[in-house]
Order: structure tokens, then sequence, then C-alpha cells
């Protein structure tokens, strides 16, 4: 059983507050931080500290969080296991919507296609499925995403390219095009957290651009309102080629001589047994 000092501990990481660890915990503010006191004197490191008046967790205390979220995953894998051993084998799976919506089909088809597998399935960007992920709510999400490897491992699943997309008569349609000609035109993007976002800012960083500098700029979090807008000429935007090809009405084009590859990977967390 998980110490109840760690569970106050993960608690405390997760708000960044004693007041609203105590809250949650329905304890009171002395009893959380003589509980992390006793962590410290337990292993001997500082965990946490304030900085400008704001909690901060120290590199001890990072380590830490790391080894106790798998432990806590762990500990509740096992509780399942015992409680369903003769019962279905569930899945709690993520991942961020070009994938689960473009990708994944296929294998969800294999996995229930057993009669005795069930499944959780969760779609939504790369930042609240790697929050999902530490606050213990999946077992694994397929993401294509940055995440942060001092937290999470990872499988490659595969490589796709990123590709621009515009209307199939667009004058992009089937060229390379420069950043200067991108930038001419109306940008249609995913929302902040997205790693199609997050993919996209990266490769404008390379020549030293950002989406501020587009003549107008469309953020939207549905994939399928974004298709529907670049098949109508609103605008253009960057998918990946699984999802640019589901559509025969879409033009695809290129940035300059950058061909974009980006991963699909399995992730999830640091020190837990995937299989």
């Amino acid at each position: 059983m998980l110490d109840y000092r760690i569970e106050t501990f993960l608690t405390l990481c997760e708000c960044g507050s004693y007041r609203q660890a105590a809250s949650i915990l329905h304890l009171t503010q002395p009893a959380v931080t003589q509980q992390i006191h006793h962590l410290e004197e337990e292993y001997g490191c500082r965990l946490f500290c304030y900085a400008n008046r704001k909690l901060e967790k120290t590199e001890a205390a990072r380590t830490l969080e790391t080894y106790a979220r798998a432990v806590r995953h762990q500990e509740q894998s096992l509780r399942d296991r015992l409680r369903k051993a003769d019962a279905v084998r569930a899945l709690r799976i993520g991942a961020t919507k070009t994938i689960g919506d473009y990708f994944l089909t296929e294998y969800l088809h294999r996995f229930l296609a057993d009669p005795d597998h069930s499944l959780d399935f969760l779609v939504d960007n790369t930042e609240h499925l790697l929050r999902a992920l530490e606050t213990d709510r999946l077992d694994f999400a397929v993401v294509e995403g940055f995440f942060d490897k001092e937290c999470f491992d990872s499988i490659l699943l595969r490589r796709e390219p990123f590709v621009g997309i515009c209307r199939k008569d667009h004058p992009f349609a089937g060229r390379t095009v420069s950043i200067e000609e991108l930038l001419g035109e109306t940008i249609i993007h995913r929302e902040d957290g997205s790693g199609t976002r997050a993919i996209l800012e990266q490769e404008l960083m390379g020549y030293n651009e950002s989406l501020s500098r587009f003549q107008r700029r469309i953020c939207i979090s549905s994939f399928k309102v974004i298709l529907d807008l670049v098949r109508e000429g609103y605008g253009v935007s960057f998918v990946y080629n699984v999802l640019a090809d589901s559509d025969p009405a879409l033009g695809k084009f290129q940035l300059q001589d950058d061909r974009i590859i980006r991963e699909f990977n399995i992730v999830y967390l640091k020190h837990t047994d995937l299989k």
C-alpha cells in the first residue's frame, strides 16, 4: 500500500500549495507540513522551497515524484488485476486527435474483437493527455507532440510526414512554397496545448518567425472544422499526411526544402511496466 505521506506529497506536487493540498486531503495545513517534513527527514533531502513567494519543487522532489507516480500506477494496476482476475481485460488509453480519429481505428478493432477486452478511450490534446497519465487516469497515451522524457518513457509507433494543406485549386497545391509566401496566407491552426500546434510553432521558429506574423490567424480545436475551412478556401493549415490523405478535395504543399517528419509515440509513466 502506498504510504499516505507519499499521497500527500503527490497532491502537493499537483496543486503547488500547502493550503490547497490540505483542503483536497481534508487535513489541516500543519498536518500536511508535518508529513512533508517527515519525508524530508526519511530521504535526507529538501523537497520544497519558496522562490518569490511561490512554492517550488526541488530536483530531489522531481525525482521522487517520478518514482512515486510509477509506484501509485503499479499498485492500482495490481489492485485491478486482483479484483478482476476472472473478468475482462480493461485498458485506459488516450490519443491525440489526429491519431485517435484517423489512425488508431484498426488497432482498436483488433483489441475489441476479443469479447474479454474492455476499453476506456480518451481523445484530447497532448498537454491534457500527459496530465491524465501523471494523475493515473490513463495506462498509456499515443501522441504526436513533444513530451518530457525525464517523466515519461515511450515506444515509437510510426513516423509520419507533416504537410501543408490547401484547397485543391489553390496556387500552393503540389508546390514547395517559401516562408514569405506562406506568411501572406490565413493560417488555420490548433489550440494551445496541441502537439500539432507545437510542431508548427517549432518549425516557424527555424525561420525566425511565429504565428503572429501571419496575415490572419484562425484557431480551431476540431480537425473536422479545420478541413472544412481549408476545403472552402478560408486558409491553409498543417496536418499529418494521414489526415491530409483522408480528404481528396485537399491539396498538399511543402515548406521550402523542408520535409517535416514527426513521430507517433506510445507514451507511459517512467518506471512502469507497459506490457
